[in-house]
């Protein structure tokens, strides 16, 4: 569960994190990096699919800057995820909400801009 967000951090079970992340049901992955900063490409999330899940939560930044093309939300829902996508200071309170009743969810979450 996330603990907390602000601009900048997240704190995840207890542990502070800096830079954006990738939480997955058993684990997280810290320092996510995309090809382009604030454009989120199908290769951004090959972790992603590796996993057996319903939704994916995109948090798109504080502000909600970073920007999600077609191409990438098309082929995700054709790979079956529900595809969630908010301002990450909306999309962590929902990943909270969907792990709380037993969805099996993703969140990759931009924690600046």
């Amino acid at each position: 569960m996330i603990d907390s967000y602000g601009f900048g951090r997240i704190v995840i079970d207890g542990e502070k994190y800096t830079s954006d992340v990738i939480i997955f049901p058993k684990r997280v992955m810290s320092d996510w990096w995309r090809k382009e900063g604030h454009r989120l490409h199908i290769n951004d999330l090959d972790e992603v699919l590796k996993e057996k899940v319903e939704v994916l939560v995109v948090g798109t930044g504080y502000f909600g800057l970073m920007k999600i093309p077609a191409e990438t939300k098309e082929f995700m829902e054709s790979k079956g995820l529900e595809l969630v996508t908010q301002p990450t200071r909306e999309a962590y309170k929902t990943y909270n909400s969907l792990v709380t009743i037993g969805k099996r969810v993703v969140a990759a979450l931009h924690l600046t801009c």
